[in-house]
């Protein structure tokens, strides 16, 4: 599969707290597969609670989270709701355009400029180089 990338490393806005007290902020998301999407409906966490959905179908493309090498739905259940929805819409991203980089306008001189969605982390750079935090 040569120029075809597959995996996307990413860094959570706040990162997942383990039960040992450490914070896993980097980690890597895989292309998902039409397995991957129809796996999940089988699942009966999702077939009483349709929200789950996005909880198992995250675990089985999140390949590392941090140390964490074996990403589970619990880890993706113990997520912020800012880390859960950084990983939908990178989920979005790299499945529906093959990239993990968009074209967006700089709010204060209009220009176009390319972001990596995957190296935000939840903030923002200017064109001055300063960061500003979403």
């Amino acid at each position: 599969m040569s120029g075809l990338q597959t995996e996307f490393e990413f860094t959570l806005p706040r990162g997942y707290v383990d039960e040992n007290g450490n914070l896993h902020r980097r980690g890597t998301m895989r292309l998902a597969t039409a397995m991957d999407e129809i796996a999940p409906l089988r699942d009966p966490r999702v077939r009483q609670n349709q929200a789950y959905l996005v909880i198992i179908l995250l675990a089985r493309v999140v390949t590392r989270l941090g140390s964490i090498e074996q990403v589970t739905p619990h880890e993706m259940e113990s997520l912020f709701t800012a880390d859960l929805a950084f990983l939908q819409r990178l989920y979005r991203q790299i499945n529906e355009h093959g990239t993990s980089s968009v074209t967006a306008q700089c709010p204060q001189c209009s220009a176009d400029v390319e972001v990596d969605l995957a190296s935000l982390g939840g903030s923002l750079a200017t064109p001055s180089g300063e960061s500003t935090r979403r």
